[in-house]
């Protein structure tokens, strides 16, 4: 069967797709009643193919929307999203609508569940982080029939609408700065990959431009966890132990090359002659260190501004429903941790 992508589903499209009743369906959704374990995986599994969310605005409102926006993000503990938040609230502050965070911990089950939750609500937007999702997730997106805005990368193809940077393009003109300041011997130290698509894709960027150059990396480490200047010591300790020729270190975020750099520093490493630094993300926090780490701005406030400002057009009729990608500029800052090439 195939539905209207602007029409929100309804009970009798579960109920066709699955063959069951359209009152056997409305039990097993709001888990009341004698139903079999077959017929309820049938229901179960024809809901979540489609994307099927139940409205829990009930009566005379059911029919209506919410003026909430719901804005889905991997962590609040990561000091990138609450500047995205801050750019949201920012725009929303003037209008009727009021953002509602959700939180995934980077988990795409965490995130099908958070955003069943919240679209159940009958949201007027939703601004989600990331353009990878399960297919449930995408579903859900696709048939909610309101703006939806996947935000801080824009490698891919978006549901509807996008706003954020290129990481394999941020990776590689990174990759650029290190080669042009005569760098060889590169250790990599950051997150665990699979489940952090951006950190990957910079990865991507940053090790295919060097391997352009003749140069692969020398030795990396990867952690799980949140970012901590405490695990960014932790690591580069063990990396210069492991490796001690390396003349440049390569951090995924700012917090960890932070703590690599106080490191360093305590060792009496002469930086950025002897070993180089930079990493990710330009967080304002540290412009206190000792010497300004040399990073790239990942856009945080601008991403939320304009993330905003299209639903809020959406919302009004003010803007065109096609797909679109808005793709933002970081800046890279050399710092002093960085030799100038």
């Amino acid at each position: 069967m195939t539905s209207d992508p602007k029409r929100p589903l309804t009970l009798r499209d579960v109920s066709e797709a699955s063959g069951v009743s359209e009152m056997t369906v409305s039990r097993v959704l709001r888990n009341k009643g004698d139903v079999s374990a077959a017929t309820r995986q049938k229901v179960q599994d024809a809901a979540k193919r489609l994307g099927y969310v139940p409205n829990k605005i009930a009566g005379a409102l059911a029919s209506s929307r919410v003026n909430l926006v719901a804005v889905i993000i991997p962590s609040l503990g990561n000091m990138v999203f609450p500047e995205v938040l801050a750019g949201i609230s920012e725009v929303l502050e003037d209008t009727d609508l009021q953002p509602v965070v959700g939180v995934t911990d980077y988990l795409p089950e965490k995130e099908e569940k958070v955003l069943f939750e919240m679209l159940s609500w009958r949201p007027s937007g939703v601004i989600i982080a990331g353009l990878e999702h399960s297919e449930a997730s995408r579903a859900m997106l696709r048939q909610a029939g309101i703006p939806v805005v996947e935000i801080m990368d824009t490698d891919g193809e978006p549901i509807d609408t996008c706003v954020g940077i290129s990481h394999r393009r941020a990776g590689r003109k990174m990759a650029e700065e290190i080669i042009a300041a005569g760098y060889q011997k590169i250790g990599f130290m950051g997150t665990k990959m699979p489940l952090d698509h951006r950190a990957r894709k910079r990865f991507e960027g940053f090790t295919r431009t060097l391997a352009k150059a003749g140069i692969e990396i020398a030795d990396q480490e990867f952690y799980s966890g949140g970012s901590a200047l405490a695990k960014g010591r932790e690591m580069t300790a063990k990396m210069i132990s492991r490796s001690p020729d390396l003349d440049f270190l390569y951090y995924s975020n700012d917090m960890i090359g932070a703590g690599g750099l106080l490191y360093l520093l305590e060792q009496g490493v002469a930086i950025p002659d002897q070993i180089g630094i930079a990493a990710f993300n330009g967080v304002e926090l540290l412009d206190g260190l000792p010497r300004q780490l040399a990073t790239m701005d990942a856009c945080r406030r601008e991403i939320g501004v304009k993330a905003a400002q299209i639903i809020v057009a959406r919302n009004l009729g003010l803007a065109s429903e096609d797909a679109t990608t808005v793709t933002l500029s970081p800046k890279l800052s050399p710092g002093e941790t960085l030799r100038r090439g």
